[in-house]
């Protein structure tokens, strides 16, 4: 299981740990969790359009007729 730890970059570069770790990891590229997070916190924002009857009509005529 990962855990995310504060840090500060000086201006050269160096990182100092704001906590005790036993293995660091520097990444270039945000990591895909925090994508996931964002994804999942805008979830009940969006909801409320997703979820009016109005919207259910607009897509109507895209539904599979059974």
């Amino acid at each position: 299981m990962s855990k995310t730890v504060e840090a500060v970059i000086d201006k050269n570069g160096n990182v100092q740990l704001l906590e005790s770790v036993a293995l660091v990891t520097i990444m270039e590229e945000e990591p895909i969790t925090s994508v996931l997070a964002t994804a999942l916190l805008s979830q009940q924002a969006l909801a409320e359009d997703w979820l009016r009857p109005e919207e259910d009509e607009a897509w109507l005529h895209l539904q599979l007729v059974r």
